[in-house]
C-alpha cells in the first residue's frame, strides 16, 4: 500500500483534519506509520478520546476497499506532497492534506504559475501529452438568491472573463454559483466546482444539470471530504476557504451582509489576493454585501477590464467580444435597446414598445432560440 492511500484513509476518520494530521506526520514521520501505530502511540498525539475513536475506525475501515472505490467511482486524489496539487490552494492555512476531484486535473495547473515547472516536469514525463496555457483563475460568489439584475451582472462578466481566458471558480450553490458556472459553460469556458460534500455527490440536488455539465464540458469538480460525506453547516465556511484558495481573485456580484460569499472574499484578503464587488441598487438588501467589501477596500468593478488589469493580465482584454447587439428587424432592435439597462416584464416591454402582444410573444420566442435574451424564474427578461 502506497504511503498516499494511508493520507487518503486519514481523510476518511472525521476527527482528523489538516492540523491533526501534520501533528500527526510530525510524530510518526508517515502516515503509514501513524495508522499502524499503537492505541498507547497515537493517545500521545491526539488524546486518549480521539485515539479510541480512530482505533474502532481504523478495524472496521479498509483501505483496499475504499481506494477501489474511488477507482470505481472515477474519482482522482491528490496529497498536499504530490507536485499536482495546486500551488496557490498550498498558500492558505491548514491546506486540505487530500484533494479529491472528477472531471479534468488539470484545471487545477490553471490556478497558478508556480505550478508551471512540475506540469512541464510531468509533460515531458508523460511524453504524449502536450504543454497547455496556464490560464488565471477568478473566483465567481454571491447570494443564493439572486435577482435578475444579480443573474444579468454574473452573466456578463463571467461572460468576459471566459473570453479573455479565465477559468471560473465557485461554489456549486444556488443562484451567483450556478450562473457563474452555467454561462462560463455555454461560452466554452472552463469552471472548477468546489464542494462542501463528496466530490460523487451534488449538493443541493437541483444543481445536478450544472454539476453533469460542468463535467461534461472538461471542467472539474473538487473537495477535501470523502466519498459520499453529506454536506454540514460547517462545510460550506471551510470549502469557501479552497474557493478563495484556488482563486487569484474573488468577485462578489451580489449579497447579503451575512453572505457566505463574504466569507470567500475574506479569506482572499487574508492571503493578500484581490477582491472585487459589484454595486448594486442601494434599496436592495443583497447589494449590502458587495457594499461592505468596498467599504474595505475591496476593488469596485463594472466591467470585467477592472479584473484583468488590477490582476496585472489586462492584455487579455483584446480577446473580449465588444460590440452593441443587433437585431434582425426594427422591433427587435426596440426590445434589444430598452433590455440594455435592465430587465423587463413582459407586459413592460408591450407597453414601451407598443407591439401588439401577440406579436411580441412570437419575437420573444424567436429571440430566446437564437439566445439573443433569455428569460429567468421571476418572468423578466434579459439580455443573454
Amino acid at each position: 500500500m502506497e504511503e498516499r492511500n494511508y493520507w487518503i484513509g486519514f481523510s476518511v476518520f472525521p476527527g482528523i483534519g489538516p492540523a491533526r494530521f501534520q501533528t500527526l506526520l510530525k510524530t510518526f514521520g508517515s502516515a503509514k506509520d501513524a495508522w499502524h501505530a499503537s492505541r498507547k502511540e497515537i493517545e500521545k498525539a491526539l488524546g486518549p478520546k480521539l485515539a479510541e475513536h480512530f482505533e474502532t475506525f481504523r478495524s472496521n475501515f479498509s483501505l483496499e476497499q475504499y481506494t477501489k472505490r474511488v477507482e470505481e467511482k472515477n474519482v482522482w486524489f491528490v496529497t498536499l506532497t504530490d507536485s499536482e496539487y495546486p500551488q496557490l490552494l498550498k498558500q492558505i492555512p491548514n491546506p486540505p492534506f487530500v484533494l479529491y476531484g472528477k472531471g479534468d486535473l488539470d484545471c487545477l495547473y490553471s490556478s497558478s504559475e508556480a505550478n508551471a515547472e512540475s506540469r512541464s516536469r510531468r509533460s515531458s514525463e508523460e511524453g504524449s501529452r502536450q504543454a497547455r496555457t496556464i490560464k488565471p483563475t477568478i473566483g465567481v460568489v454571491g447570494t443564493r438568491k439572486i435577482t435578475s439584475y444579480g443573474e444579468q451582472v454574473t452573466r456578463l462578466l463571467t461572460q468576459e472573463l471566459v473570453q479573455a481566458g479565465c477559468v471560473i471558480m465557485s461554489g456549486l450553490a444556488m443562484g451567483v454559483d450556478a450562473v457563474a458556472h452555467t454561462t462560463t459553460v455555454e461560452n466554452g469556458g472552463k469552471t472548477i466546482a468546489v464542494l462542501g460534500c463528496g466530490v460523487d455527490c451534488c449538493f443541493p440536488a437541483t444543481n445536478q444539470n450544472v454539476y453533469d455539465s460542468i463535467l461534461e464540458s472538461g471542467g472539474c469538480i473538487v473537495s477535501e471530504y470523502p466519498l459520499s460525506a453529506q454536506p454540514t453547516k460547517g462545510s460550506f465556511p471551510s470549502r469557501n476557504r479552497i474557493i478563495a484558495g484556488l482563486s487569484q481573485g474573488v468577485l462578489v456580484t451580489e449579497g447579503a451582509e451575512d453572505s457566505g460569499a463574504l466569507i470567500t472574499a475574506s479569506n482572499a484578503a487574508s492571503l493578500k489576493r484581490p477582491v472585487f464587488a459589484v454595486p448594486g441598487q442601494i434599496t436592495s438588501s443583497l447589494s449590502k454585501g458587495p457594499f461592505a467589501l468596498l467599504s474595505k477596500g475591496a476593488h469596485l468593478v463594472t466591467e470585467s477590464s477592472t479584473i484583468l488589469q488590477v490582476l496585472g493580465i489586462n492584455h487579455l482584454a483584446e480577446k473580449i467580444k465588444k460590440g452593441k447587439i443587433k437585431g434582425e428587424n426594427a422591433d427587435e432592435q426596440k426590445i434589444i435597446d430598452l433590455l440594455q439597462n435592465e430587465s423587463m416584464s413582459f407586459d413592460e416591454l408591450v407597453k414601451k414598445t407598443k407591439i401588439d402582444s401577440s406579436k411580441m410573444g412570437a419575437l420573444l420566442s424567436l429571440m430566446e432560440v437564437r439566445s439573443v435574451i433569455r428569460s429567468n424564474n421571476s418572468s423578466l427578461y434579459s439580455l443573454a
